[in-house]
């Protein structure tokens, strides 16, 4: 039977993605503009700026335990609703930062909104939905979050034309209002029956999730893996720049294709790695990125001029299936073999293994890069594969119904048109 719009069900998931698309949007716009958006609105030094964002996302990382205890206490709703609401107000603080201190506590704000904001999310999802639905709605939050990333890069490049310090005085109006939108809209998001927990459903606490062995193997290797993912972002510029001697825009180019194909293709991949094993399908993305850095070692040896310019892009597209393979059924496995009541602690944990990725990741690949031009491929290379070795041990210690994708057909809903 087809769901039209006034099912609530249908309602309440248009509106978490709608809320998803419009916060990537404002991610889409900070993360490029993060170091020269701060230092225009504050005149701070870039070095001081840096010490400063390190510090405040180290001391973020120790409020995620606490978020996984509110979240599994008041529901991924309402903390999602808070988590934005931080994001909002911090921004909307920046141009008002006149001192050092103030830069911190408003910086330490926005990475304690940004770190909460996927565990509390994705506790959202798995609260209305289950099963091959729960799948179907990470892939459509992940590819539409991708699309609002994009859009959000487009709009920064806007911003970075308007001359003097008033494009980012119009940056901090607008991710304020944007992050606002989308607490507003998380906020119409009927509440989830069921969600809020009694404290002694749980009692037991961070204790069951240490004590849960084959969660932890696949937090350690999602770990791992997620410096596949970081490396776009960090080390693949300079390497493009400094060793394959190519332009400063070809960099952006290729985030732009994987940017577009993981919008694009994110969901009609992850329906199709639903049709076997989550850990296997894991496994597969991480070896097709170890093969996307193989061939990026190779690169300044065998390909020069114009035709690296094509090799590039081709190999672009490889590490993008490695990340198309990989993201779907990784994220299933962190949300379902998360228990019900625990659920918040358990996806805060596994947040972290994607938190302390990004915050070790620059002082690693910078080292890495330093060290000559193969090195960095090589041990991203191992790490990955390591990984992917762990998910394909975890399989034999996992439930079969958090291995599984074989679940019963539930039409998706995300997607459709009203029916009348």
């Amino acid at each position: 039977m087809r769901s039209t719009s006034a099912d609530p069900g249908v309602r309440t998931r248009r509106r978490l993605i709608a809320a998803s698309l419009v916060s990537s949007i404002g991610d889409g716009i900070y993360v490029p503009l993060t170091m020269l958006f701060i230092h225009s609105l504050t005149s701070l030094s870039l070095t001081s700026i840096g010490a400063g964002l390190t510090v405040a996302g180290l001391c973020a990382l120790a409020f995620m335990p606490v978020t996984g205890v509110l979240i599994d206490r008041f529901g991924g709703r309402r903390v999602l609703i808070v988590a934005l609401a931080l994001r909002a107000a911090g921004f909307a603080a920046y141009p008002f930062a006149d001192s050092y201190p103030a830069f911190l506590a408003i910086a330490l704000v926005v990475a304690v909104g940004m770190w909460a904001t996927s565990p509390s999310q994705h506790t959202l999802i798995g609260e209305i939905a289950e099963g091959a639905e729960r799948d179907r709605l990470l892939a459509w939050d992940r590819s539409l979050r991708n699309a609002g990333m994009g859009c959000g890069s487009l709009a920064a490049a806007g911003l970075l034309a308007v001359n003097g310090s008033a494009g980012f005085i119009g940056a901090s109006v607008v991710l304020a209002t944007v992050f606002a939108i989308a607490a507003a809209l998380v906020a119409r998001i009927s509440p989830v029956h069921g969600a809020d927990r009694r404290p002694e459903e749980t009692r037991d606490g961070y204790r069951q999730v240490l004590a849960d062995r084959p969660y932890l193997l696949i937090t350690a290797a999602n770990f791992l893996i997620a410096f596949g993912y970081t490396t776009q972002a960090i080390a693949l510029p300079v390497f493009l720049t400094r060793d394959i001697g190519m332009p400063d825009a070809l960099a952006g180019t290729v985030f732009a294709v994987n940017t577009a194909l993981v919008a694009a293709l994110g969901v009609p991949t992850a329906r199709l790695t639903r049709r076997g094993r989550r850990t296997r399908a894991a496994a597969l993305g991480a070896v097709i990125f170890a093969l996307s850095f193989a061939a990026f070692a190779a690169l300044p040896h065998l390909i020069s001029g114009a035709d690296a310019t094509v090799a590039v892009l081709a190999i672009a597209v490889l590490y993008t299936a490695g990340e198309l393979v990989h993201s779907a059924p990784s994220q299933g496995l962190s949300v379902q073999a998360a228990p019900n009541h625990l659920r918040g602690r358990y996806l805060s944990i596994y947040q972290l293994s994607w938190s302390v990725c990004r915050t070790t990741a620059p002082l690693l690949l910078g080292f890495l890069l330093d060290a000559g031009q193969w090195q960095l491929w090589t041990v991203l290379a191992l790490m990955v594969l390591t990984g992917a070795a762990i998910l394909l041990y975890a399989e034999r210690v996992l439930p079969a119904h958090v291995v599984s994708t074989h679940q019963i057909a539930v039409t998706t809903t995300v997607p459709q048109e009203t029916t009348t």
